[in-house]
């Protein structure tokens, strides 16, 4: 009579594929994470022509989570070749979700470069009057030839709206490039970097002189209803 095959060795099978492949995955090089953050302001005049030097922007933004084109949707670096195949760095890789890096980035942007009463994340979105919406459709390095140092193309589409009745305020598109020094995986990442402030650097600027004007209209408005309603008074 045949007999069963015994547990135990099943379980030892299982257990030496389990360590094999620990094996392996311990001889594998950890990815390189990179960390994208605000930069410097931009030098000469960047401040809306709407707003007084030094004043703050009466004005509370919530920067909604990004969208992003198909391919993005990652914590990988993307490359694009010249017969325009998506691909991506191997072993590297961003310090997060794309979508949340760059919601991040944005919310840094503010901070540094705009004075407007504060700025947060969409967990937000219901306390704040304003809100912006960032597309991306190009967040990637391009090689127009194998041995040249690829260019770092980064595409926003924004839109800044009210929460209340979610209007739409204005649209933004900032498109930057900015080319690699080397054809080195450093000097993809600054040109990333410099691409993604500057893009950004473009948003905030428009943003802040959208939301200076509303702000400073909805300021006017509410002085004639109160004047209105003074009159109204004085007249019974």
């Amino acid at each position: 009579m045949k007999r069963p095959a015994s547990p135990i060795l099943v379980v030892s099978v299982i257990c030496l594929a389990a360590c094999t492949g620990s094996l392996f995955k311990s001889k594998a090089a950890p990815p390189t994470v990179y960390l994208l953050s605000a930069g410097p302001a931009p030098p000469g005049p960047s401040q809306p022509a709407s707003e007084t030097p030094g004043s703050e922007i009466p004005a509370d933004l919530a920067v909604l989570k990004p969208r992003l084109s198909p391919g993005l949707e990652s914590d990988r670096m993307a490359v694009r070749y010249p017969d325009r195949r998506l691909d991506y760095f191997a072993e590297t890789r961003w310090s997060g979700p794309l979508g949340e890096v760059l919601q991040d980035l944005a919310v840094q942007e503010f901070h540094s470069h705009a004075r407007l009463r504060t700025v947060s994340g969409d967990a937000s979105v219901f306390a704040s009057a304003y809100w912006l919406e960032i597309e991306v459709t190009d967040f990637q390095a391009e090689y127009e030839s194998g041995s040249t140092p690829p260019t770092v193309h980064v595409h926003l589409l924004a839109r800044i709206g009210t929460s209340g009745d979610r209007k739409i305020l204005g649209q933004i598109v900032a498109n930057a490039q900015r080319q690699a020094g080397e054809n080195r995986l450093t000097s993809i990442v600054d040109a990333f970097a410099h691409a993604a402030d500057a893009a950004l650097a473009e948003v905030v600027a428009h943003t802040s002189e959208i939301l200076a004007k509303d702000s400073e209209a909805r300021k006017d408005l509410e002085a004639r209803k109160d004047s209105e309603a003074r009159k109204d008074s004085e007249a019974r």
